[in-house]
């Protein structure tokens, strides 16, 4: 865990790098006195004029290295209208590709989540507070397409906090993780799970109550 120092340090040193500093003054929000958006490495954007990035406070840093040498490429899009909204500082790693649709909201709150995530916000994806997110996440509040007489074909996702997400994870539309859980790796999570729960398998089920990590 970063102290408020070496967020500060952190966020005023690479916020001089050509391509933050060009991130700061072209991307609109609302954003704390000392908050920054960070693109690290091998990274790359497209953000439409009318789509905004507001940091209640801290940093968001995207496509961070693991190790110095990391080769891995991030890339974030954000469409007409579309907002991230960072509550506290937000780690997401190396091999990023978040798309943030038009009018959608994709909602930060502190944590991280490991390398090579699948972020597709159609409308509203939240995910809370304290998070460790492992590598392979993927993250779709869409089918993308509806089947005739099926289902929305978009519902909103929300992720509480202090929640725990292992390896190869795969959360669809309409879902909501209760704080205090854990996803074992490899669950593919279509339906709801209660705060204080573990949950595994294809399709995710509970598997044990009451749980605890640190």
């Amino acid at each position: 865990m970063c102290s408020k120092f070496q967020l500060f340090y952190v966020a005023n040193i690479h916020l001089f790098k050509f391509k933050n500093l060009v991130a700061y003054f072209s991307i609109k929000g609302k954003k704390g006195r000392f908050s920054r958006v960070l693109f690290f490495g091998k990274s790359s954007y497209s953000v439409h004029k009318t789509a905004k990035i507001n940091i209640h406070k801290g940093t968001l840093v995207v496509n961070r290295h693991i190790t110095k040498k990391d080769p891995f490429v991030g890339y974030l899009e954000m469409y007409q209208n579309s907002e991230i909204n960072v509550s506290d500082t937000f780690f997401i790693h190396s091999g990023c590709d978040i798309m943030v649709f038009k009018g959608a909201k994709l909602n930060l709150g502190s944590g991280y989540i490991n390398r090579y995530c699948k972020i597709r916000c159609y409308d509203e994806i939240t995910i809370g507070n304290g998070v460790a997110i492992s590598e392979n996440f993927t993250i779709w509040d869409s089918d993308a397409h509806q089947m005739i007489n099926g289902s929305e074909p978009t519902q909103p996702i929300v992720i509480g906090n202090n929640v725990w997400i292992g390896t190869n994870v795969t959360v669809l539309k309409g879902v909501k993780i209760g704080d205090g859980c854990i996803i074992a790796a490899g669950s593919l999570v279509t339906k709801d799970v209660p705060a204080n729960c573990l949950a595994a398998g294809v399709p995710a089920k509970v598997i044990k109550e009451n749980v605890e990590w640190k």
